[in-house]
């Protein structure tokens, strides 16, 4: 029986990054057993504990927004959640806020839109250059992209899954630039194909996602909001 909901904002580190979805979910639930969280579970003749991760992150992109739901049997405080569960997680791993969430909200999954990542990329440009790129692909209605993944060839439309781009900072021959890309049942923003279309030629040295945003309008979520969070 489900009696609570926690939402965790955790990184994803540099010791982490090249791991699988499913193996993040399985450090996950490893750790809420060891920390003996009373965790819930679904019904049926496999019972698997009620945790979800928003959104899966790329191999090899490290992170500081990730979000996680855990919902519980018992009552836990974020405070003890925090405390107990930091012990158990694994080097590259970290909690950085915990708090509670109604029961009723839609599924975390559901409510992803967007991602915004920090993405590094280095170039001999100017940043008049820059930033001339980068209102240019803002600008155009459509940019018609393949992806070859092995023996298979995807062809879509990149702009649509680009919300915003910005040059966070440029010195030396390192260039930074911020991305709001789609992240949603209708497609994800990868970026280092956005680099690619930027015209930077080489691959980025470092891509983290920093935060996850999510859709706020359901009414479920307006509900909430007018009653506010338990204290």
């Amino acid at each position: 029986m489900k009696v609570q909901r926690l939402r965790v904002i955790f990184c994803r580190g540099e010791e982490v990054k090249y791991i699988t979805h499913l193996d993040l979910m399985r450090f996950w639930e490893r750790a809420l057993r060891r920390a003996a969280i009373p965790l819930a579970y679904s019904e049926g003749y496999s019972p698997s504990p009620r945790i979800a991760l928003a959104a899966p992150l790329p191999v090899g992109v490290t992170s500081t927004g990730e979000l996680l739901d855990v919902y519980l049997s018992q009552r836990v405080t974020p405070y003890n959640f925090i405390k107990t569960v930091s012990q158990q997680l694994p080097a590259g791993i970290a909690m950085r806020e915990v708090r509670e969430v109604g029961l009723g909200l839609p599924s975390l999954q559901s409510q992803v839109r967007w991602s915004e990542y920090q993405v590094d990329v280095s170039t001999d440009r100017s940043r008049e250059e820059v930033q001339a790129a980068l209102a240019q692909l803002l600008a155009a209605e459509s940019l018609p992209w393949k992806h070859q993944r092995d023996k298979e060839v995807r062809r879509y439309d990149l702009r649509s899954l680009v919300h915003d781009l910005w040059l966070e900072s440029l010195a030396d021959g390192l260039c930074t630039l911020g991305m709001r890309l789609r992240t949603d049942s209708q497609g994800s923003g990868r970026a280092e194909q956005v680099a690619a279309a930027l015209g930077f030629s080489e691959p980025p040295l470092r891509i983290e996602r920093s935060k996850l945003i999510l859709e706020e309008t359901s009414p479920a979520v307006q509900a909430w909001r007018r009653h506010g969070e338990p204290g």
